[in-house]
C-alpha cells in the first residue's frame, strides 16, 4: 500500500499542473465520468451534507456544489496542502466559498464524532490510500443511516487488445508526457502503476461488503477505463 507521507509530497509537487494534465491525459473524458456520478450523489429536492474525500484540486467538489440544493454543503478533504491551495483559489474564482469548505486531513482518522454526511465521494483517490479498509470503515462511521458512498476510480479494460494498448499508453507514453509537463516523471510512473495494481471489480465490491456496505454495485464507463462503485450504509 502507498505511504501517506510520500503520497502527500508527490501530490504537493504536481499540484500546479495537475488539472491540465488530468484533462489532457484523459482526453477530457473524466468530466463525463464525474457528471454521471453526480446522478448518484445529488438530491436536488433537499439539503445534503456531502464529504468529498481526496478532493484534490476541487473539480468534483465544485461540480457537486453547482448542482446541489441551495441549502447543501460540500466539505473537501485532502491529505495534500498543495492540492487544497489550488482548490481554494478555484472555489473563490467560482464564487462558491459559502457552499464549499476545505479541510486538510487523513480519511483513516476523520474528526467528526458520528454520522453527519448524506453522501461521501472519492473521485480517483481510493487507490492511493494507505489503509483502504480503515478508510472505508471510517467513512461508514460518518455516513448517516441510508447514506451512500460513491467512488470513481480508473480501471483496466477487460478486452485483451484494449487492455494491451491501455497498458502501453499508461506505462510508456503517460510518464513521458506527465514528466515533461510537471517535471516529475516518477509521479507519473507511480500513477499508472497504482491503477494497474488496484483490485478488479469483483474483488473490490466484495471488499466493500466486507467493510460493512450494503447494496454494493458498480458500473463500467468508457469500455472499463473507469468504474463507479456505490455502497450504502444500512438504514
Amino acid at each position: 500500500m502507498p505511504d501517506k507521507r510520500k503520497i502527500r509530497n508527490m501530490f504537493d509537487g504536481i499540484s500546479a499542473d495537475y488539472d491540465r494534465l488530468n484533462h489532457l491525459l484523459s482526453l477530457g473524458v473524466d468530466r463525463s465520468w464525474r457528471r454521471r456520478a453526480l446522478r448518484e450523489i445529488i438530491d436536488p429536492a433537499g439539503a445534503q451534507h456531502i464529504l468529498d474525500v481526496a478532493c484534490g484540486t476541487g473539480d468534483f467538489s465544485i461540480a457537486i456544489a453547482r448542482k446541489m440544493h441551495a441549502d447543501s454543503h460540500v466539505t473537501g478533504l485532502d491529505l495534500s496542502p498543495g492540492m487544497l491551495e489550488v482548490m481554494q483559489e478555484k472555489v473563490k474564482k467560482a464564487g462558491l466559498q459559502e457552499r464549499i469548505s476545505t479541510l486538510e486531513g487523513d480519511c483513516e482518522h476523520l474528526g467528526w464524532d458520528g454520522p453527519c454526511f448524506d453522501r461521501v465521494t472519492i473521485a480517483f483517490g481510493i487507490r492511493n490510500f494507505e489503509n483502504r479498509a480503515a478508510a472505508l470503515r471510517e467513512i461508514l462511521r460518518v455516513l448517516k443511516p441510508g447514506g451512500k458512498l460513491v467512488i470513481l476510480e480508473l480501471s483496466v479494460p477487460s478486452n485483451p487488445l484494449l487492455r494491451s494498448l491501455y497498458k502501453l499508453y499508461f506505462t510508456r507514453i503517460l510518464p513521458r508526457i506527465g514528466g515533461a509537463v510537471s517535471g516529475d516523471r516518477k509521479a507519473y510512473e507511480y500513477l499508472p502503476a497504482s491503477v494497474l495494481g488496484f483490485p478488479g471489480p469483483k474483488e473490490w465490491t466484495a471488499f466493500m461488503q466486507e467493510c460493512g456496505y450494503t447494496d454494493v454495485r458498480h458500473r463500467a464507463f468508457t469500455l472499463g477505463i473507469c468504474r463507479m462503485y456505490i455502497g450504502k450504509k444500512a438504514a
